[in-house]
């Protein structure tokens, strides 16, 4: 049986299309009412001069930044993603995977005033990757990560481990995609262990939802 790590890449390659036909037709509904808003509003919040965008994806945010005077530079580890980001106007999108992110073998620029990873995450180990994006940013350079809210996506089990995105309600073909769930403490644990500090903590939210939307994290 593949572990999940390969199967996470196999289903980024199978949904691309997917994916970017959900983003760019705004059938997400989380997105358009919270989630979007709330990492561009964390980001443009600090005044940043260069970003870049960890997992870009198709490139919205590159785009949003963009319209608004930010460099922003984008990394994304499917080859479909990153052409879909060049082909609606980011001309700075890097193509690399996980481990040559997290082995620094290829070159995506350093100096950057902050790094953001919008639900980008979804490895076990993430702490190589996260000493590595440490090392990329400039001086006084932060940290901004959105995430799926542990508790809410616990579903009743709280506790670190794999779980499966299914996709369910969403139109398109989509294979099932595992990630991995770490609770607030692993997540803070995790950034401890890779030379961050943690600065900042957001749980937006809906007005009319019980429960928050997403974690946003804010890190140095």
């Amino acid at each position: 049986m593949p572990a999940p790590e390969t199967t996470l890449l196999h289903s980024w390659q199978l949904n691309a299309q997917s994916w970017i036909e959900a983003i760019r037709n705004g059938r997400i509904d989380s997105r358009l009412q919270v989630t979007d808003q709330a990492i561009l509003l964390a980001i443009l919040g600090r005044q940043p001069g260069r970003v870049l965008d960890l997992g870009c994806g198709e490139g919205w945010l590159l785009r949003a930044l963009a319209d608004r005077g930010i460099e922003a530079v984008g990394v994304d580890g499917e080859a479909a993603l990153v052409e879909a980001a060049r082909a609606a106007g980011s001309s700075q999108v890097h193509l690399a995977s996980y481990d040559q992110l997290a082995d620094a073998t290829v070159d995506i620029g350093s100096g950057y005033d902050l790094i953001c990873a919008n639900f980008a995450l979804l490895h076990q180990d993430i702490i190589p990757l996260l000493v590595a994006m440490n090392a990329l940013l400039a001086p006084a350079g932060a940290l901004v990560i959105q995430t799926l809210h542990p508790w809410t996506a616990a579903a009743g089990n709280y506790q670190d481990g794999w779980r499966e995105e299914t996709f369910a309600g969403l139109e398109g073909q989509w294979q099932p995609m595992p990630w991995y769930l770490r609770t607030l403490s692993s997540w803070i644990n995790a950034l401890d262990m890779a030379g961050f500090r943690l600065a900042g903590l957001q749980e937006p939210q809906h007005p009319q939802s019980p429960v928050p939307q997403s974690l946003l994290l804010v890190a140095m």
